[in-house]
Formats: structure tokens, C-alpha cells, sequence
């Protein structure tokens, strides 16, 4: 199957040069210009610096000719003025940074961190959308959500408990409040984690500024969905503030086929209700020209069914209440922006819950809270201006209630209550070296103290070369080590019947990247990588047990492209390939389940005077149906979901200066497809709502 697949970016050139992608590669104003090829967000039409899909206000007058760059070199201290969250920090352009800001989010009618995600590029998710949860997986470049690191504001929000227990929770922050979110890759991951075989997602939050403001929205739509969003923010001062909360519930219950994962006896999905309500707050105080602090809360309450147990009818339930609070202080150290020092502490808390009925009047139930304090300390110093280094230390330290009862009688005796502990200490440093103007070499490192399994150290490497100012190429390698979680070694899974397994080792390999960056014309860029990634002691349950089962080898491409068209429209198109194969075990030459080989996502947006229709396609060929196949149904684990192709369509009518109606009509096709794993799309739905800003 997998061979049809290969030749599908062939047939797709023309579209990449009608229908070009996202792909922001990410600079901040001070750095050292290394080549004359701009990234994304710095290719500037005549009439307006147009982002994805998103349109700024027109421009009265046209300007004919690029503005020459300002003197950012700050003429006293009096004129600083620090961030205190929300700025872009420099970063190795060896691979390249995505980033969707607020505007986009809005426009693509985002409910969840996965909705965001999803529109970008090397990321297959199929837990985001109508009838989904929590168990049906993220990954990003065939690696798993437990295989990538996620932050916010640059703290990691990951807890380390294994995928069918929660992972980590991509509600846990209202849409509302996130000004962007970035993915980076290759050395940049030598920064936040050695377990990042995939990627870097950081959740950057709004911070206030100016008059205060209120934004609010409210929408309903099909399966009683109703979704209230509410932000309050500006600042006073030296001191902003910005107050975020958002309330989602939709019942999700739909007719679905036979054979579907979870249908009732009268042909509905069953117990796939969702309810969240999450809240964020932000305070950042200036104290002085050099030195300012701030302050973030996030808490997150969801109450959600279970589907992905497989068959027949499950009825388990999941409760997750998450808190995560984190305070930072940022001092520049020298003039200008030569050295700057950040210093973070945070506490994080995700408590799950998973309960529910066996067969016939047993009860089962397993709990699951983690506590961590985090501490790090980073340096951004520019040491020369073809130098600089980005150094640190990190600090976890984190505990494990686990709380598993069962009235089953063959689970009885696995009834327990454990409590674990764990510190992890790293050093990092990525040191980035302007050779010429037109190279670049990046070098990581990070070593790893952990109580659990010892020291380690993870190496990385990047370069970008512009031949000329049309074409750049880069590459990048990095070596990584996944530790098992804690409920892994040690807490069995009652829910699931899974034992633990204490002597797991680690996840370890490396992951690397080749990609050139061409400027096509002057407002097209296009960005194409070839990644892949080789896993040694993946972890997997064999036999109802937690067990290190082998080598996974993946490689794929990755295709973004961003065209600028016009004032009023613009499009995008990112197309990725990955074939995740296992290499030994019980399942050797089989493509990783739920990884679908081809995903293409497309888009076109027109906006003017407060008027916007936005146009996305997607194109998913389908994946293996790897765990809890409806055996009596005839399904295999070999077996493939069928291919699909979506169109949504999003638009904004302007009722008045502050009032605007939002419209979603999501799968406009009305085909009822396999999302993943005999869960199916609910059809045709919709979602209306307004929205304010006072």
C-alpha cells in the first residue's frame, strides 16, 4: 500500500505551486543576518506583509519600495522596554521553525492545541475533532506525543505518564489565551529535553498591552456543541496583565456505521461526551530597564467518555484536572540584547482519573497523580557577532501517586497503591557559529543526571548554507533518550490489565534532517525536509505487559510552501510522508499503527474591511488499524483504514465595528470517513457564533 503513496508528492508539484504552505522560520530582529533568503514571515509584498490566512488591515497608501531596516541598537537604557512573555527567542535556522499566530487560530476555528497542530507540517493527529478523546494519538514526524516535548512559555508541561493514561493534554490551555505556537526540531531540541525525537512545541500566551481590552465569543452548533471564550488583558504601567477562560462541551453522539468503535444498540456513538473548562492567567511587571518578572497560571477541569478501549461497548470514563503555574524573571545582563538571563521555577499537576465497569457488575478504576517542580536557569549570550551561545540548566523533580482497585476477581490481587519519586538535573548548551554570511553551524549538548537510569549525554548538529540568495540548503542530526514513565516500571494498569515493568530500559536513537529553502519568486518560499529518526527499545505491551519490543525506523518528507498573493488573499499547502516501519519483533516490516503514510492539508483565504472566508482541504491515505481490531467483525491488525479527503470552510460577517458572525461548516462533503481505528467522522457538521472585542 505503502508504494502508491510514494509517488502522491509527484502528482502534488503543480498543486505545491498553486496552493503553497506554512512554514515560518523563525528570527528574532537582532540576530546576524546569515544569508540573503528570508524565511516566511519576512517576505513583505508592496501592499501588505500578509501572514497565513490571515490578512492585515489594508494599507491606505502603497509603498513601493522596502522601508531600509531601523537601528536597533537602543540609544540608553531608558528607551528598553523587556517582554516579560510572548518574544521569540533565537533559535538554530539549521531546521526549520513553524509558527501559527492568533490571527490564523482564530480563522481556522481552533477548540484545542491538536486543532492547531494539526495544520502544520509533519504532524499526524487523530485526537482532535468530533467524537475523539484522549487515546487516539498525536505524532509529529512518526513520533508520539510521548516522544516530543511540550511547553508553555519555554516550561514543559509533559508529565511522562504513558499515552492510555492521558499523555499530555492538549485542552489544557483556552484558545483564547495563546498568541502563537512554534515547533522546532534538530539542535534546537537540545535545549528543552532529551527525549524530543520528534519535536519542540511551545504554547506562547498573550500578554497585555495598552488599554484594556475584552474579547469574548460564544458558538453552538451540531451535537449540542456550545463554546464560550472570554479574554481580558492590557496593562497599567509597568505592570500587564491578560485573563483568559474557556468552556466547551459537545455530547457527540452520532449515528454510526456497523463495525464502528463504541456503537450502541441503537446505532450511536456512545460515551464519547466531552466537557472542559480551562482558565490562564498571566501578570508581568517591568521593575526596571533591565529586569522585569511575571507570573502564569493555567488550570484545566475535563470530564470526558472513553472510546478507544475497542470493542465490544466501553463505558469508561476519564477525569483530568491539570494545574500548571509558572514564574519567571528575565535580567539583560549587558547593553543592547548581548546577554540575557532567564530564570523560570514552575509546578505542575495532572491528575487522572480512569474508571468504569467490567463485565457484568465488577467495578475498575485507576488513579494517577503527578506532581513536578521544575526549575531552569537560561543564558542567551551573544559572545561575538558571528557567536552565540544559548546555555543553561534544568532542573524536574517528580512524584507519582498511583491508586489501582478492581472488584474483579483475577484483578484483586493486582490492587496497590504506589508512590515514586524521581529527579532529573541537565545541562545544556547549543552554540551557534556564523562562519560566513552565508554559513552557519549550530552544536548542542545535553547531559542528563537522572536518579532512574543514570547519566547520559545527547549530542546535536546543524548547518544552513545559502549557495545563493535564491537557495539554501541545511541538514541537522540529534541524538535522544526517552526514559519509561513511572507508571510504566512501576503501577499496573488495571483498566487495561497491563503490568508494569521495572526493568524497562530506555527509548534511545538519534533523529536528523536534510532540507533546502528555495525562494521561488519574490512572494513565494518554499521549504522542503527530508527527516528521519532510528528508535532502538521502543516500548510496547506484549502479553499484557510492558516490554521494550524493538527497533522502529522512520523516514519521510515534509513539504511547506507559503504563497503572498494580494492584500486581500493568500494560501498555503503543507504536504508530509512518513513510513514509521518496525525492524524487529512480533510485528517486523509493519508500518507503526495510526500513522497515516500521506497527509496533505491545503488552504485559501480572502479577508477585506472585516469580511473572511477561508477554504481548507485535507487529504489523509489512511492507517494501520494496529490495537483493539474488531476481531469478530473480521478486522485485522494489518489492516488499513480507508483514505479520505475533508473541506472546511470558515467565515466572519462583520455586524458591526466590535460584533462580527462566525460560521464553521466542517466536512462539507457530508462522507461519514475513518478517522483512525473504527472511529468515524460524525459528517457534515456545523458551528455559529459571535464574537466582540471591547
Amino acid at each position: 500500500m505503502n508504494q502508491s503513496f510514494v509517488f502522491l508528492p509527484v502528482s502534488l508539484l503543480s498543486l505545491l505551486v498553486a496552493f503553497p504552505a506554512v512554514a515560518v522560520n523563525n528570527r528574532t530582529e537582532n540576530s546576524v543576518v546569515n544569508s540573503e533568503i528570508p524565511s516566511l514571515s519576512e517576505i513583505e509584498l508592496p501592499a501588505t506583509n500578509a501572514e497565513l490566512l490571515t490578512q492585515q488591515p489594508a494599507s491606505t497608501e502603497v509603498k513601493e519600495e522596502t522601508q531600509p531596516e531601523a537601528d536597533l541598537t537602543p540609544t540608553n537604557d531608558a528607551d528598553i522596554s523587556i517582554e516579560t512573555i510572548g518574544e521569540k527567542d533565537p533559535l538554530p535556522e539549521s531546521t526549520p521553525t513553524y509558527v501559527i499566530e492568533k490571527e490564523e487560530i482564530q480563522k481556522q476555528g481552533a477548540t484545542s492545541v491538536a486543532d492547531i497542530l494539526k495544520r502544520m507540517p509533519g504532524f499526524a493527529i487523530n485526537d482532535v475533532g468530533h467524537g475523539a478523546d484522549i487515546h487516539t494519538g498525536t505524532y509529529y514526524r512518526g513520533a508520539s506525543i510521548n516522544q516530543s516535548v511540550f511547553l508553555i512559555n519555554g516550561r514543559p508541561i509533559n508529565s511522562n505518564i504513558n499515552t492510555y493514561h492521558g499523555a499530555t493534554d492538549l485542552n489544557s490551555i483556552p484558545i483564547e489565551a495563546i498568541e502563537r505556537v512554534e515547533l522546532y526540531s534538530g539542535a534546537a531540541s537540545s535545549l528543552y529535553g532529551s527525549s524530543a525525537f520528534g519535536g519542540v512545541v511551545n504554547i506562547i500566551t498573550k500578554e497585555g498591552d495598552g488599554k484594556p481590552k475584552l474579547n469574548a465569543s460564544a458558538e453552538f452548533g451540531s451535537l449540542n456543541l456550545n463554546n464560550q471564550q472570554i479574554t481580558y488583558g492590557g496593562s497599567s504601567g509597568a505592570v500587564k496583565y491578560n485573563f483568559s477562560f474557556e468552556r466547551y462541551f459537545i455530547d457527540n453522539r452520532y449515528r454510526v456505521p456497523v463495525g464502528a468503535a463504541n456503537r450502541d444498540a441503537q446505532g450511536f456513538l456512545s460515551n464519547a461526551d466531552t466537557a472542559t473548562s480551562t482558565y490562564f492567567g498571566s501578570i508581568g511587571v517591568d521593575l526596571d530597564p533591565k529586569n522585569s518578572v511575571n507570573l502564569d497560571v493555567t488550570a484545566l477541569s475535563s470530564r470526558r467518555g472513553l472510546i478507544y478501549f475497542g470493542f465490544p461497548l466501553q463505558k469508561d470514563r476519564l477525569d483530568h484536572d491539570g494545574l500548571n503555574i509558572g514564574l519567571s524573571w528575565k535580567t539583560r545582563l549587558g547593553k543592547g540584547e548581548n546577554s540575557n538571563l532567564t530564570t523560570s521555577i514552575g509546578y505542575n499537576q495532572d491528575y487522572f482519573s480512569t474508571y468504569g465497569p467490567t463485565a457484568g457488575t465488577f467495578y475498575r478504576s485507576g488513579i494517577l497523580d503527578t506532581q513536578q517542580i521544575t526549575a531552569r536557569v537560561d543564558h542567551d549570550w551573544k559572545l561575538s557577532p558571528n557567536n552565540q551561545l544559548h546555555w543553561g540548566l534544568d532542573l524536574k523533580n517528580t512524584d507519582l501517586s498511583g491508586d489501582v482497585f478492581s472488584t474483579a476477581p483475577n484483578r484483586i490481587a493486582n490492587n496497590e497503591k504506589e508512590n515514586r519519586s524521581l529527579l532529573n538535573t541537565a545541562l545544556f548548551a547549543v552554540n551557534t557559529w556564523n562562519i560566513s554570511d552565508a554559513f552557519q553551524v549550530d552544536l548542542g549538548l545535553r547531559q542528563s543526571f537522572d536518579e532512574q537510569f543514570g547519566n547520559y549525554l545527547n549530542p546535536s548538529f546543524g548547518l544552513r548554507y545559502a549557495v545563493n540568495p535564491a537557495v539554501a540548503v541545511r541538514g541537522s542530526w540529534a541524538g535522544a533518550q526517552r526514559n519509561p514513565g513511572l507508571d510504566q516500571l512501576y503501577v499496573y494498569d488495571t483498566v487495561h490489565a497491563w503490568q508494569p515493568n521495572p526493568d524497562l530500559k530506555p527509548e534511545t536513537g538519534s533523529a536528523w534532517t536534510a532540507g533546502v529553502d528555495v525562494r521561488l519568486s519574490n512572494n513565494l518560499l518554499g521549504q522542503f525536509t527530508y527527516f528521519g529518526s532510528s528508535l532502538d527499545n521502543r516500548l510496547g505491551v506484549i502479553s499484557g505487559r510492558w516490554e521494550n519490543i524493538g527497533l522502529v525506523d522512520t523516514n519521510g518528507l515534509e513539504a511547506a510552501l507559503q504563497l503572498k498573493i494580494a492584500r486581500e488573499w493568500s494560501t498555503f499547502l503543507n504536504y508530509t510522508y512518513t513510513d514509521a516501519q518496525i525492524k524487529t519483533g512480533t510485528e517486523k516490516g509493519l508500518q507503526l499503527g495510526l500513522i497515516p503514510y500521506s497527509l496533505l492539508q491545503a488552504g485559501i483565504g480572502y479577508e477585506k474591511a472585516g469580511w473572511q472566508a477561508n477554504m481548507y482541504v485535507t487529504y489523509n491515505s489512511g492507517s494501520r488499524r494496529s490495537v483493539y481490531t474488531n476481531t469478530a467483525g473480521g478486522d485485522k491488525n494489518t489492516d488499513f483504514s480507508a483514505s479520505f479527503v475533508n473541506f472546511d470552510l470558515s467565515g466572519r460577517i462583520p455586524v458591526s465595528k466590535n460584533l462580527g458572525l462566525i460560521i464553521y461548516l466542517e466536512n462539507l462533503l457530508g462522507e461519514q470517513y475513518e478517522r483512525v481505528n473504527r472511529i468515524y467522522s460524525p459528517g457534515f457538521t456545523f458551528r455559529v457564533g459571535l464574537t466582540a472585542n471591547i
